[in-house]
């Protein structure tokens, strides 16, 4: 059974300052989209799963989501702050979405395989979602589950316009994930790297660190577990205005429980993110240097 690849594609951009899932960075109008879709159909991916809202519908389907469909299947979710388990509501002046654990969560009924999730507006590269659809197809959970995560190395994820968010990986010497670490204000520091913890204390980075980019292969037993610690979050953070329901830390609360392992696949794969309007740029020239060294084509469905 070939793997789905799930886009999240909710989320607001306020850092960017407009709707950064479907800006053009390619030649010919491509978006970052749709470079991991063009490597996700490569690597073996049978399906696509959106998840939006519903404001941005219209112009992400007719940007996007139709041209997918002459490649394969493709089904939309939609991430909205209402869409709570029993019992809960959302506070009055809440604007941001719950996090990415909830936006997995709410594809659960569009997904029938193991999955990848991934970040709409991250460019991962074709390795990475070869080792990832590889992994997919052959890992079974047995007594726990059995996840893995694409760790790239922080230095090549900052970005040169402000902090960035990371979740900072630990792995045993099998590369299996330990523990990991949401790290919301990360910045470069020469060489180096840098966070400023939520006091105000700013600590030092290597930049050698292996980090979690929001690329992570599930199998369906996710479900069960984020539907159970969804609640636990709700019930301890449900009436704040800003917390977030983050995968990194449903991970790490698996891992402690010895409900999950969590494979490292490692990839030396450029990676590219839009977190600023700045850093797009800097995207648009990487891409066109791939393209120049014969690894996508100038027109990038033209080969399909």
């Amino acid at each position: 059974m070939k793997p789905t690849l799930l886009i999240l594609a909710a989320g607001i951009g306020s850092r960017y300052g407009g709707l950064k899932q479907i800006d053009p960075v390619g030649p010919n109008g491509e978006t970052i989209i749709d470079y991991s879709v063009y490597d996700a159909i490569r690597a073996g991916f049978g399906k696509l799963v959106f998840v939006i809202r519903h404001d941005i519908e219209l112009a992400f389907k007719a940007s996007l989501g139709k041209k997918f469909e002459e490649y394969l299947p493709v089904e939309y979710v939609y991430q909205e702050l209402e869409i709570l388990p029993p019992g809960f509501t959302t506070p009055p002046n809440r604007k941001k979405p719950w996090g990415t654990g909830h936006a997995v969560l709410v594809a659960e009924p569009a997904i029938h395989e193991p999955f990848a999730a991934i970040n709409a507006d991250d460019f991962y590269g074709a390795n990475s979602f070869k080792i990832l659809a590889d992994y997919l197809t052959t890992a079974r959970d047995t007594q726990v589950a059995n996840y893995a995560m694409v760790g790239f190395v922080l230095r090549n994820t900052l970005s040169e316009f402000g902090s960035v968010a990371r979740g900072i990986c630990q792995r045993d010497s099998q590369n299996f994930l330990q523990h990991v670490v949401e790290l919301t204000r990360i910045e470069k520091d020469g060489d180096r790297a840098k966070y400023t913890d939520d006091a105000g204390q700013v600590h030092p980075l290597s930049g050698n660190e292996v980090v979690s980019m929001n690329m992570w292969g599930f199998s369906l037993s996710i479900f069960n577990h984020l539907r159970r610690q969804f609640v636990e979050f709700l019930q301890a953070h449900g009436q704040e205005e800003k917390s977030e329901f983050f995968i990194p830390t449903i991970v790490n609360n698996l891992i402690t429980q010895d409900q999950a392992q969590v494979k490292v696949l490692s990839s030396k794969d450029t990676w590219f993110g839009v977190t600023y309007q700045e850093d797009r740029p800097q995207v648009i020239r990487g891409i066109q240097h791939l393209i120049t060294q014969g690894l996508y084509p100038e027109k990038l469905w033209d080969r399909y």
